[in-house]
């Protein structure tokens, strides 16, 4: 896997693009103007790993809010302006680090100078984002619908707009619901541009759905070398989007966060609710940032064997779990309500150990 060499910017002091990893993103879905609820929406993204946080700034009131939201956010902020500059201005007066905006459609000649000359003070990159359903008309009508080559051809169109202006840091996505497109318009794109290019599959769907949609479209432009950023765009808590873009990532081997669950599949030898412990198991390590290797299996007899490479792991039997390291068994557990408890303190032991160097 060879990535794609873009050129390097800069969001609030997160490196995208050049020689840094790709990075998650993901949106609020608070309504902006209740900054309590919006920065405590940001606080959960940013436990869970999220790099970069966008939100939507629709209104005077929303722009309102946004330097005390800022003060508060752990990570960089991108404000999502459409059709008016003025909001454009206010986000980079209240510190936001970047902006995602049209600039063909936020106003007229002097109200894009505006717009790109207080991006350039603040030194705050400019996001060009064009969804399939976004397309302009003529470009529908030209390409006859909202096909690859016409995303890339109205991405660039806005691009040209910033570049008029000696505006270059600035950053691109293509994003439709068709995975095929999706993939096809970025390919593309990589080939007429430089910029770094953020990855997505939009309106993918609910959450398994808009998952698989996603890890496939995502996993292969990825694998092509596609990609400086990322966001999996789910109908669910935005937070799922973030624990769905750290799996892709490394089940590509780009980045580890967190521990890694390995968990058998169900069967008829299984003698324990293996689905619960496995969902238990994973949502108490969801806040954990060392990368590891844990297994929970359903069977005694082959779980150590099938997961010896794990760095810790449990197999259950009838009334029986057995806890291993590396495949050798560490202890037994008698009584299928001790399994997670014991469990969980025999990863905390591990983790201190581990700690401790």
């Amino acid at each position: 896997m060879k990535r794609n060499r873009t050129r390097a910017i800069d969001i609030g002091g997160v490196g995208i693009g050049g020689d840094n990893p790709v990075r998650v993103q993901s949106m609020t879905n608070t309504d902006t103007r209740d900054a309590i609820a919006t920065v405590s929406q940001i606080l959960a993204l940013a436990d869970a790993g999220c790099e970069i946080v966008r939100l939507a700034v629709p209104d005077d009131k929303a722009a309102a809010v946004l330097a005390q939201i800022k003060s508060q956010s752990p990570v960089p902020l991108v404000a999502d302006i459409h059709f008016d500059h003025r909001l454009a201005l206010a986000a980079l007066d209240a510190g936001i680090d970047a902006l995602r905006i049209n600039p063909g459609n936020i106003g007229s000649a002097d109200k894009v100078d505006a717009v790109v000359d207080a991006a350039k003070d603040r030194s705050a990159p400019i996001r060009i984002g064009v969804n399939s359903g976004s397309v302009d008309k003529k470009l529908l009508a030209k390409y006859g619908g909202p096909t690859p080559e016409a995303m890339v051809e109205s991405a660039l169109e806005h691009v040209a707009l910033l570049e008029k202006r000696g505006f270059h840091d600035t950053k691109i996505s293509l994003k439709s619901s068709s995975v095929l497109n999706t993939i096809a318009a970025y390919s593309l794109l990589a080939e007429k541009t430089d910029y770094p290019l953020h990855i997505g599959i939009t309106e993918a769907g609910t959450l398994v759905r808009g998952a698989v949609k996603s890890s496939v479209g995502l996993g292969i432009l990825l694998w092509q070398g596609l990609g400086d950023t990322l966001r999996v765009s789910l109908t669910h808590d935005p937070v799922a989007e973030v624990g769905v873009a750290w799996e892709i990532l490394r089940s590509l081997e780009l980045r580890r966060r967190g521990p890694e669950i390995i968990s058998c599949p169900t069967c008829g030898r299984t003698n324990i609710d293996l689905i619960g412990l496995a969902e238990k198991v994973e949502d108490a390590l969801k806040t954990v940032e060392e990368d590891f290797t844990v297994a929970v299996m359903g069977c005694v007899v082959n779980g150590p064997g099938e997961a010896r490479e794990a760095d810790i792991g449990i197999a259950g039997g009838r009334g029986l779990g057995i806890i291993f390291r590396k495949g050798e068994v560490v202890r037994k557990v008698r009584g299928d309500e001790n399994l997670l408890p014991e469990f969980m303190k025999e990863i905390e032991s591990f983790l201190e150990e581990r700690r401790k160097g």
